[in-house]
């Protein structure tokens, strides 16, 4: 299909992204040219809460579009009618903020064993900002509609495809009217060009492919978006109802209208066949040490090993630290803001001896799921779960293992000495 060709003008988005944000973000493979992709450029990013612009990752497949703010009408159609103007929007609608851990559904796709397609991340895509904006529910309140009724609101990206084609996301209203805005501002900026501007969704603790950017229409259904049910030309489904779909290699996703549970990890464990990539699973990066160098053990004897961890719709109940590479495990402490689907921050002091040790961190949510160990083999999906592997997907969507996360770190005396005895 069309959207997928490989993207010529992504090179100079790319270079453009990078410059502005001053060395914060580097570049990440994409074997297929389709994807304008910047990921946060040291471990150490992942050792703040909040998560300044220049180090926050980049993630679109549609070239950015060349904006008129003044003009940029967001529509309101299906169920509901009407037209809002970028000045309706931040005038005379309630003004939040709200704290959101975005992450990229590919986050982790570079870390399957064979290789998916598309771009090929490691833990760099995620990052923790304040979006400020207009609640939606503020939005469609105004316009008649009162409560949820197991309805869905479908996003639509004003960004230019291939010929018709649109990118459009959908979402339970539900989950809309509870906490989704429509953002104008991040970490109190002017939305930038690459995150959106003048407008995009908010979706909390959700996948970010969920937080349509360059928002030019919102439709309110009884379902899901489908192929033809945006009243329009070209192709409406494929960002919703192929890609980022979890499943083995070589198959072809059903259409679902509805599914029951949006909670992704539910989905995993055999609540819907094929998931959808909505919340995000429970997930955690060591940010410090980063095994750039050798560290040098403090005269206390202890080295800092902090990070952080996150769970989408839920919240995370507890980190534990290994220095062993997953042998042996301790827990971390959970410390500074807390703040529903946003990450935590987390501390370890580690009783360091001289020599080379793997330092991973593992999280468990409020339901009791853990990060598995690592990512499995392609035929192993059933199994993956009940075996401590997240499983291997085509698409390289939701991994959250964290064997492949582990950092390798030298320990020396204040006299260099680093192995033992």
């Amino acid at each position: 299909m069309g959207i997928e060709r490989p993207r010529e003008s992504r090179r100079d988005e790319i270079d453009a992204i990078v410059e502005t944000k001053a060395g914060g973000v580097r570049e990440t493979r994409d074997e297929a040219d389709k994807y304008t992709v910047v990921g946060a450029a040291e471990r150490r990013t992942f050792v703040n809460w909040l998560t300044p612009i220049e180090e926050h990752f980049v993630c679109h497949r549609n070239d950015i579009p060349d904006i008129d703010r003044d003009a940029w009408i967001v529509s309101l159609t299906g169920q509901i009618g009407g037209d809002i103007s970028m000045s309706d929007i931040e005038d005379e609608f309630p003004t939040v903020a709200v704290a959101h851990t975005m992450e990229c559904a590919g986050n982790g796709r570079g870390q399957h064993r064979p290789e998916t397609g598309s771009v090929q991340w490691g833990f760099e895509a995620a990052a923790t900002a304040f979006w400020t904006g207009t609640p939606i529910s503020s939005i469609l309140r105004k316009h008649g509609v009162e409560s949820a009724d197991e309805k869905w609101m479908t996003a639509i990206g004003g960004d230019p495809a291939d010929g018709d084609d649109v990118f459009a996301r959908s979402i339970p209203l539900a989950k809309a009217l509870e906490d989704c805005l429509l953002a104008y501002e991040m970490n109190g900026e002017q939305l930038p060009r690459e995150h959106g501007y003048p407008i995009r969704l908010i979706v909390p603790g959700w996948y970010g492919v969920n937080s349509v950017k360059w928002v030019e229409e919102l439709r309110i259904t009884n379902s899901m978006v489908t192929e033809g049910s945006l009243e329009r030309p070209g192709e409406h489904a494929f960002w919703q109802q192929e890609s980022y779909r979890i499943h083995p290699e070589g198959v072809e996703p059903e259409t679902n209208e509805t599914v029951e549970t949006v909670d992704t990890w539910e989905q995993l464990e055999g609540a819907v066949d094929h998931p959808y990539t909505f919340d995000a699973n429970v997930m955690s990066v060591v940010g410090i040490p980063d095994g750039k160098a050798p560290v040098t053990v403090p005269a206390d004897g202890t080295v800092d090993v902090r990070g952080v961890a996150w769970a989408g719709d839920d919240a995370v109940s507890g980190v534990e630290i290994s220095t062993d590479g997953g042998e042996s495990w301790d827990d971390a402490e959970l410390f500074g803001p807390d703040y529903p689907r946003a990450w935590r921050l987390f501390r370890f002091d580690w009783d360091a001896e001289p020599g080379t040790h793997v330092v991973v961190s593992r999280a468990t949510d409020e339901l009791g799921r853990r990060q598995p160990a690592k990512i499995s083999e392609p035929d192993a999906w059933r199994d993956a779960l009940e075996n401590d592997d997240f499983p291997w997907n085509e698409g390289g969507y939701a991994a959250n293992a964290y064997e492949p996360n582990a950092v390798e770190v030298e320990i020396r005396r204040a006299d260099g000495i680093s192995s033992p005895g």
